[in-house]
């Protein structure tokens, strides 16, 4: 094994904005990026590629801002300069070189084969292409990585081409060569071998590593690939990516900072307190992409910590780590007793610390919780996502959540009038009782859902002032079961000017009553959280 001089810094790369929306069904809207961007950059990577500049209209809309990052520096990604042309006329590259961005990574073939076949042009030719795109990044002042695409099945096919390659963006002045298993075939011991190889031309701390997942090893590529001498790793979040995906940053952040191979001997960007995000983290991005977390992702899935019931729940009761491989709150998860009296209960406990709620000499309503997190959850209920319905159920069961007004019936009617049958408004009616009296709002929209906000917030007298920055960010649908009487599981996403954001849930056999109880309740949560009395008085 490579020895290591102690606290060697590892560089993280996040490919979740490019690599990740080559994954099949996820297409991110501009808003999509951004807020992925925010999330990554809150967790303390060190880069986020943010797409393609040129290639479509998001990357290149998205290109337009750079978002004032705290942590990340965002990079824009391309292919090296066009044959033919100088690196000043290319346009492609100009879109890559011009946009909002501190570095640039520049894909370049390092297989000869692909050179030949895929370029049709001659391999000096392709060096003199990488040479002079790494030039034209730093005559632009930003930092220049070259990924050098098949790297490893073009070492094993032409072992002197593929280092010329690589040799050649070190030469030219680029920060990073990183070293791409393009089609995620090659094996962990193949990789550091090869890895280890390369370091004799290149200096590790110059290497990077680009590992896809089609074999099922991307994230153990990565690690044989730092243990062979590279300084930065890169991956997507949740493990995104074309085919079978790519390394999954979700499971390399934990292992570099808490594995004692890597913890020992590296250091990353990401402290321990932003280390605890990164369930929220993952589970954010599934919620963006409206999929159904994976229970049993390790670290930070439902199941990473579950237990059933029976001799092996006592055991884990004694002594959690003969069973865990590490404390699950180190990444933001928690413990789960699987068909036991204790399932649930720490977490339910941990949760109401949070919400501020002293749950001490009341054991019987914090059972009464737990009774009705399982029963609702039975239902399609999903609380780990929806923080905010949790609280507002615990705060009732406490005797602790005010009554700011009460909802007596609501309707909604959507009309078609001609055209297109997608052409429709629609129409809702609220009646609400508030300080004693009743009164009746309206609103119209360009939906069901969108019409009853309106007619919601229409008039809530002396509480509006509190909800005039409240603004509905996400807004998601899950069919929980099959056939036209499905159950439907709505999830909303609202936010306010102070930065604060919440998640709300409902769930029926009815969509228009599943959306209802989710703006419901992110309007009684907006206005806990803004300290607001439910009496007049007050």
């Amino acid at each position: 094994m490579t020895e290591h001089k102690q606290n060697e810094r590892i560089y993280l790369f996040d490919t979740t904005l490019r690599d990740g929306q080559q994954t099949a069904g996820v297409d991110f809207s501009v808003k999509d990026k951004i807020l992925i961007a925010q999330i990554l950059d809150e967790l303390g990577l060190d880069y986020i590629e943010g797409g393609y500049p040129g290639a479509n209209p998001t990357d290149t809309q998205f290109f337009s801002d750079s978002y004032g990052l705290k942590n990340a520096r965002m990079t824009a990604f391309g292919m090296t300069k066009k044959i033919g042309r100088s690196a000043d006329n290319d346009p492609g590259l100009a879109m890559v070189l011009n946009a909002e961005a501190e570095a640039v990574c520049l894909v370049a073939k390092s297989w000869d084969y692909h050179v030949d076949i895929a370029l049709g042009i001659s391999n000096e030719e392709n060096l003199d292409a990488i040479r002079e795109s790494v030039q034209a990044i730093i005559a632009r002042d930003k930092e220049a990585m070259i990924d050098c695409e098949h790297f490893f099945d073009g070492y094993k096919n032409n072992r002197d081409y593929a280092l010329q390659c690589a040799v050649a963006a070190t030469e030219a002045g680029a920060r990073w060569i990183v070293l791409c298993d393009t089609n995620g075939g090659t094996m962990p011991d193949e990789i550091y071998d090869i890895v280890q190889a390369v370091t004799k031309h290149v200096p590790g701390a110059r290497l990077g590593i680009h590992a896809h997942n089609d074999t099922e090893n991307a994230v153990a590529n990565s690690l044989a690939a730092v243990q062979a001498g590279v300084r930065q790793v890169q991956g997507t979040l949740n493990g995104l990516g074309e085919r079978c995906g790519n390394a999954n940053m979700v499971s390399l952040i934990p292992t570099f900072l808490l594995k004692s191979a890597f913890a020992d001997a590296f250091t990353t960007g990401i402290s321990a307190d932003n280390l605890q995000q990164l369930t929220i983290a993952s589970r954010r991005l599934d919620d963006i992409l409206n999929y159904t977390p994976n229970r049993r992702q390790p670290y930070v899935g439902d199941s990473a910590f579950a237990h059933k019931g029976g001799i092996h729940v006592s055991a884990v009761m004694k002594d959690p780590a003969t069973y865990e491989h590490i404390k699950p709150e180190l990444v933001g998860n928690t413990r789960k007793i699987l068909v036991s009296n204790q399932a649930g209960r720490s977490n339910i406990l941990a949760r109401l610390e949070h919400a501020g709620i002293d749950p001490k000499g009341n054991d019987e309503a914090v059972q009464q919780i737990l009774s009705q997190v399982k029963e609702k959850e039975q239902a399609g209920y999903s609380f780990d996502n929806a923080g905010a319905s949790f609280e507002l159920l615990a705060r009732e069961i406490f005797g602790k959540l005010p009554l700011f007004f009460e909802v007596e019936s609501y309707q909604v009617n959507v009309h078609h009038q001609g055209g297109a049958l997608e052409d429709s408004v629609a129409t809702a009616q609220v009646r609400l009782k508030i300080d004693g009296e009743s009164l009746t709002t309206r609103g119209t929209g360009n939906g069901p859902i969108n019409a009853l906000d309106m007619a919601l917030r229409a008039d809530l007298r002396r509480y509006a002032p509190y909800l005039a920055d409240l603004r509905l960010v996400d807004y998601k649908v899950r069919i929980l079961n099959t056939g036209t009487a499905a159950v439907t599981r709505v999830v909303i996403e609202s936010a306010d000017s102070e930065g604060r954001s919440w998640r709300t849930i409902g769930v029926s056999e009815n969509v228009v009553a599943a959306s209802f109880r989710a703006l419901h309740d992110a309007i009684i949560f907006k206005l806990l959280r803004s300290g607001v009395s439910a009496t007049a008085d007050g």
